[in-house]
């Protein structure tokens, strides 16, 4: 398989008729969440640098936001940078860093030219200032878009979401504005990062691994996964729809018979 994405017509109109197979079978999924993995074993196995594999991920992201929004998704969540994603080398968080200021900047033209809508979850505070003010621009920059509703998790950790819901419940209750018996599942959703985006239907692992790694356990308990060992730098389009067509053919029950 090529590391390139295709541009080819043939292949654009094939593309065109897969889309409509999938919208056609109904059941597409509102929200789509996706570990983004495997950049630097991608990088390692070619022997290029690090950097080369967060850019080749960074053109798939780019790839993967235009088909779910041509494919009518209402949500797209993207684990862009972890809580955990500190301990690695100085070297490689600042390159994640400037990879994502630089495409704050630089996708915020082809987010607006498709009606995506930018959302950031995560301790946004605790990013570097020139990626924070990157962040806020980008966010008020498409802030009045009606499409896709792209959510990036960046500084974001499952349990650091809920410890912080918590905090603030706690909060709530200490200042009399709420009583502990009225905290409850809706509560603690509605105070996640996430409060008013619906949790995910299918969620999307890349490169082999088979577990969750601190994302969204509170949004995923009835969320369907779908594993796959392509990394991240090439997964592509197709690997999009094999996920979704396997997505539609399951029967969810969320608990029930």
């Amino acid at each position: 398989m090529s590391d390139s994405i295709s541009s080819d017509p043939q292949h654009d109109a094939e593309d065109v008729r897969v889309q409509q197979r999938l919208k056609e079978h109904g059941n597409m999924p509102d929200h789509i969440a996706i570990i983004m993995d495997g950049d630097r074993r991608w990088a390692k196995e070619r022997k290029l640098p690090v950097a080369e594999g967060h850019r080749h991920g960074r053109e798939t992201a780019r790839e993967i936001v235009r088909a779910s929004s041509q494919l009518g998704v209402d949500v797209l969540t993207l684990y862009t940078f972890s809580t955990e994603n500190w301990r690695r080398s100085r070297f490689e968080v600042s390159i994640l860093m400037r990879w994502l200021r630089e495409s704050l900047i630089g996708e915020t033209p082809e987010l607006n030219d498709n009606n995506v809508r930018l959302n950031a979850i995560g301790r946004i505070d605790g990013l570097p200032k020139s990626v924070q003010r990157a962040l806020e621009k980008a966010l008020a920059d498409t802030a009045s878009n009606t499409g896709l509703l792209l959510n990036i998790a960046v500084n974001y950790g499952g349990r650091s979401e809920i410890v912080d819901a918590c905090r603030i419940l706690a909060e709530r209750v200490r200042s009399g504005e709420l009583s502990a018996d009225e905290i409850d599942e809706e509560s603690i959703g509605a105070t996640l990062y996430t409060g008013g985006i619906p949790d995910p239907d299918l969620l999307i692992r890349c490169s082999g691994e088979m577990r969750m790694s601190n994302f969204l356990p509170w949004q995923t308990v009835y969320t369907e996964i779908w594993f796959t060992p392509v990394f991240w730098p090439e997964f592509r389009r197709h690997h999009l729809y094999e996920a979704i067509e396997a997505y539609q053919q399951r029967q969810r029950r969320f608990g029930g018979a």
